[in-house]
């Protein structure tokens, strides 16, 4: 199994130096600042094979053959990607290299029916079920997957851009009524052009009509209605659709070998926050390479021990983990002897239940760093 995903982080300054640092779509929002790209290939297990670092304005399909290439992959191994990098071109790459594949499909039209769906995850508000459907024109298996969390997650995000949508047009409605503000036929047009492109996801459910005077020249009133368009995301809210040319794996297998791409978001958001990756205070090349080197030592030490807790029905997240075990702290006490001379012992706090838990699974001491005694 080979995970493989892109992110990428900014820098604080310019770093005009650095032929890296470049100014691209950032994944934090940060368009303001240059940005450098990771790549990142995970094994089955959670553990980096591979890393590249690209341009901050890489583009992310281009970047599919040189990660692949660099790992010699066997044939027949299985990848899976997310939808940024599943173009069509990386994955006939993929079938010429004799590759197996689970991706996360890019059409955009979403047929799905519950009555031929089946359920695969049956949790009260996490409930998924899937339909599997053949291609016959390329004999690859589709999965539509409906996920009761990202259907929460969608509608209210639907909801969101329709308010500020509807409400966006309110004010350049009630404007027309009032002095100084935007009246002309045509001025008006180029607005809602604006706010259609603004709010594409929830502009392309509403009819918007604009009356105007009889000469043309000036708007009198804006009336929008909302319709939802079949086969969107509206009006299939929650689900997702992956394809892949495993045909012999059934559909629960297929969707849980792709839910292991979550774990390769994890990494990213565990590098980002819990180990200091972002942002980038180094400007020279060479010791950005450096800094985030040292970051994926850093969480191959994490993923060590998360493993090793994993076997022990322990899941906790590296922050959980060090909130958990933060405050046992080690300390030195000082003590005067009667000759004169000092002693000095160091040592850790007792541990707390929760710890004690932790240590045990991990076959560690509860007492790290054992106890040290210095005399001067």
């Amino acid at each position: 199994i080979t995970l493989y995903d892109l992110t990428n982080t900014f820098f604080e300054g310019e770093a005009k130096t650095n032929s890296q640092a470049q100014r691209g779509r950032s994944k934090e929002k940060r368009c303001d600042c240059p940005l450098v790209t990771l790549g990142l290939v995970l094994d089955g297990s959670g553990f980096p094979r591979k890393s590249q670092i690209f341009p901050g304005n890489a583009s992310e399909p281009q970047t599919l053959k040189t990660m692949l290439q660099g790992l010699s992959g066997q044939p027949g191994s299985t990848v899976i990607l997310d939808a940024g990098i599943a173009s069509e071109e990386n994955i006939e790459y993929l079938i010429e290299q004799h590759y197996k594949y689970i991706v996360v499909s890019r059409k955009q039209k979403r047929d799905f029916d519950e009555n031929k769906a089946t359920v695969i995850k049956d949790i009260p508000g996490q409930t998924v079920k899937v339909q599997r459907v053949i291609v016959e024109e390329t004999g690859e298996v589709e999965l539509y997957c409906h996920s009761e969390l990202r259907e929460k997650k969608e509608q209210a995000m639907q909801d969101s851009f329709a308010e500020k949508y509807e409400l966006a047009l309110g004010s350049l409605h009630n404007g027309l009524s009032k002095k100084g503000n935007t009246k002309k036929y045509t001025k008006v047009l180029e607005r809602i052009g604006r706010l259609k492109e603004k709010y594409a996801r929830a502009a392309q459910h509403y009819d918007v009509t604009v009356t105007a005077d009889e000469a043309q020249l000036n708007a009198l009133s804006i009336e929008w209605k909302r319709v939802e368009k079949s086969n969107s995301q509206a009006t299939h809210p929650g689900v997702y659709c992956l394809r892949s040319n495993l045909t012999d794996w059934d559909e629960e297998t297929l969707w849980r070998t792709y839910t292991m791409l979550t774990d390769l978001e994890g990494v990213f958001r565990s590098l980002k926050s819990e180990l200091g990756l972002r942002p980038i205070y180094h400007h020279k090349e060479e010791r950005v390479n450096g800094h985030i080197f040292i970051t994926l030592i850093a969480y191959h030490l994490v993923q060590t021990l998360r493993v090793q807790l994993k076997t022990e029905d322990c899941h906790d997240s590296w922050q959980t983990i060090r909130r958990k075990v933060e405050n046992q702290q080690r300390i030195t006490v000082t003590l005067q002897r009667e000759d004169g001379k000092t002693i000095h012992l160091r040592k850790a706090t007792k541990a707390e239940p929760q710890q004690s838990d932790l240590y045990k699974m991990l076959g560690i001491s509860e007492q790290p760093g054992g106890i040290k005694k210095t005399l001067i």
